[in-house]
């Protein structure tokens, strides 16, 4: 009997599984390891399709990639990115001998514009309102996301024993992007709400009494899966009766545009959001093109 074998040739990802996870264990953030990760393979997806080989490509190819790419450029951009980054890690490795998307055209990105949806002031609190009658955890991420504008997925990473006091304030000590670490100050209202669902008043946690646990967690103690928070934040803002695309995201914008509106400098709010870039922080300055703040009037002023 004539036995059947599969002669099926291996995929890019398993032909280069090492450089791969040589190349993701260099990645210092999770969350960009993740978006990086799914990007390569789905590039790596496209090259098994037309028999090209992950390490020998060209330029050419990468262009024709590039035209296949669909949605904001933003989108395009990180996935080109994450292929370079790929590429230079390689490179460095000896791997091969260039990165085929060094020169590739990539998206032209406008450093002083935002495509995230915010809230106006009604429209937070009326997801506070909402979130206030849910639960007690989807409370706590609502008003922690508001009240301090950190990354879902720095909430989430966070724990027990990062929620603290430093000089008179509540604190919760995060880690940004890149792997660094920051203290960011909770105030008043994210305090009660993260007390409350924690069945705390703080003190045993501010003292270091506590076992440290998952900020925010399940039902059974496990670990709060970014994408169901992502749904929850969803559902609870067409609850609200917030139109269009909210995502958690969304509240880290609302926080920026208010504390702008608010009066907050842009050196204070870019501290507070963790921007490398200034032009970050500026992109959610609503009013930086309001000709009654031109500082020709202050000069004017100054000099009358």
């Amino acid at each position: 009997m004539d036995l059947a074998y599969n002669t099926a040739p291996a995929s890019n990802r398993e032909r280069h599984a090492s450089i791969i996870a040589a190349w993701q264990l260099a990645q210092s953030s999770p969350h960009t390891l993740a978006a990086y990760t799914r990007d390569l393979a789905g590039y790596c997806a496209w090259l098994d399709d037309l028999n090209l080989d992950l390490l020998t490509v060209r330029r050419v190819h990468v262009d024709g990639y590039r035209h296949t790419l669909a949605g904001a450029p933003t989108t395009v951009a990180r996935t080109l990115a994450a292929v370079s980054s790929f590429y230079r890690y390689a490179l460095a490795e000896d791997v091969v001998d260039r990165n085929p998307v060094a020169t590739v055209v990539r998206p032209s990105v406008d450093a002083d514009h935002s495509s995230t949806q915010g809230l106006n002031r009604d429209q937070a609190r009326a997801l506070l309102a909402v979130a206030h009658k849910d639960s007690l955890r989807s409370n706590a991420l609502v008003n922690l996301l508001v009240f301090t504008g950190v990354r879902i997925s720095e909430a989430l990473n966070a724990r027990t024993a990062d929620y603290g006091h430093d000089a008179g304030h509540r604190t919760l000590r995060i880690q940004r992007k890149g792997g660094k670490t920051a203290k960011v100050a909770v105030p008043a209202p994210a305090v009660v709400a993260l007390n409350t669902y924690l069945g705390t008043s703080g003190a045993d946690l501010v003292l270091g009494h506590s076992q440290s646990l998952p900020l925010f967690t399940t039902a059974t103690g496990r670990p709060w899966n970014r994408s169901e928070a992502f749904r929850t934040v969803q559902r609870l803002a067409r609850r609200a009766g917030i139109q269009g695309q909210i995502s958690p995201h969304s509240l880290r914008h609302t926080f920026a545009t208010i504390a702008l509106d608010s009066g907050t400098s842009l050196h204070a709010l870019q501290d507070s959001m963790g921007h490398a870039d200034p032009r970050t922080t500026r992109r959610y300055d609503r009013a930086r093109n309001n000709l009654l703040k031109s500082a020709g009037y202050d000069v004017a002023r100054a000099l009358a």
